[in-house]
């Protein structure tokens, strides 16, 4: 259960600044795009693309403490 919680919990951190990245990265795009390009699209449509994460990311945080719990229960004899 240690190394599951730990996974987990690392796998929150990871999506976390893969998020970031991408988002960064789209929002800087898309705002090029209106200067250089024409998009008519507003630039805060690049934050729709945190959803994914974010939901990823609150079930691999939901997952890492179902195990830490399941691990410290465990370890009482439980």
């Amino acid at each position: 259960m240690k190394i599951l919680s730990t996974l987990f919990s690392i796998l929150a951190i990871l999506l976390t600044n893969v998020m970031c990245g991408v988002v960064g990265f789209n929002y800087g795009k898309i705002v090029w795009g209106k200067e250089k390009e024409g998009f008519i699209s507003p630039a805060s449509v690049a934050l729709l693309l945190r959803n994914p994460y974010v939901i990823g990311n609150i079930v691999c945080v939901v997952l890492a403490f179902v195990f830490r719990k399941k691990r410290t229960d465990i370890s009482r004899g439980e």
